[in-house]
């Protein structure tokens, strides 16, 4: 982990930007972090649409962590941003928008190509973040996952051990065989779902949801496009990271 840019935010927030191999990414980290008293740690997912797009929302979740007490990291998902081209990634989203433009169904076959490539290369660049980030002084366990790729999330849910509670965002495309290792997770998980999300398969969405294998799983759902997520739905997901990392 190589930093490269760094800058104080209000209320004492430390923002640092930084390079892991070639992956970009951010760090968040509230004034009350120190060595004797180590932020517990929030993963940010995002969709991959680039972080410089994404960052006023992900910063301003990162503030709201921050006030929490919880340091919060990111990065750039493969083929995304200032990352190097994915053309196989490109013609999976192409397949998709010809789909969605014709009101034609999105087969199994089209998602599958969009999304499993995605999360094989992306979890091991999230574990190997959450190591670099775990390695700082100032951050420590227990650790979090908030947001999307929802398919990302499940996947860490289950091969990340030291990833205790998740919120995860519905509405995204889901493959069958992640919906089969949703039966594997076990920890906590708050699930945010917009009921009237127009690129979202609600029942797709019900479906994931009824196959989390977690003894503590809540639903959350609002109506309401893909962008209208209210201010109290973070609020709620605030409560329950306070409630399981601290």
């Amino acid at each position: 982990m190589r930093f490269v840019t760094g800058q104080l935010l209000g209320d004492g927030i430390s923002e640092r930007e930084f390079t892991l191999g070639e992956i970009p990414g951010f760090l968040w980290t509230p004034a009350s972090a120190s060595p004797t008293a180590p932020a517990p740690l929030v993963l940010l997912g995002h969709p991959p649409l680039g972080l410089r797009k994404m960052y006023p929302r992900l910063e301003a979740r990162a503030r709201q962590a921050a006030a929490d007490g919880f340091a919060t990291a990111t990065i750039e998902l493969p083929g995304s941003g200032d990352r190097p081209h994915w053309p196989a990634a490109e013609q999976a989203r192409a397949a998709l928008r010809r789909a969605l433009e014709a009101g034609e169904p999105v087969t199994d076959e089209i998602v599958d190509a969009l999304v499993l490539p995605l999360v094989d290369r992306a979890v091991p660049e999230w574990r190997a973040a959450l190591d670099a980030v775990l390695s700082l002084p100032e951050i420590g366990g227990p650790v979090g996952y908030s947001g999307g790729v929802i398919s990302i999330g499940v996947r860490l849910a289950v091969v990340e051990p030291r990833i205790v509670a998740a919120t995860l965002f519905a509405g995204s495309f889901v493959p069958r065989a992640i919906v089969e290792e949703a039966r594997q997770v076990a920890i906590p998980l708050h699930v945010l779902l917009q009921w009237d999300d127009e690129g979202n398969d609600r029942q797709a969405a019900l479906d994931l949801f009824d196959a989390f294998g977690s003894a503590e799983k809540s639903l959350h759902a609002h109506m309401g496009g893909h962008t209208g997520v209210p201010q109290s739905a973070g609020d709620a997901a605030a409560r329950f990271f306070t409630r399981h990392l601290k």
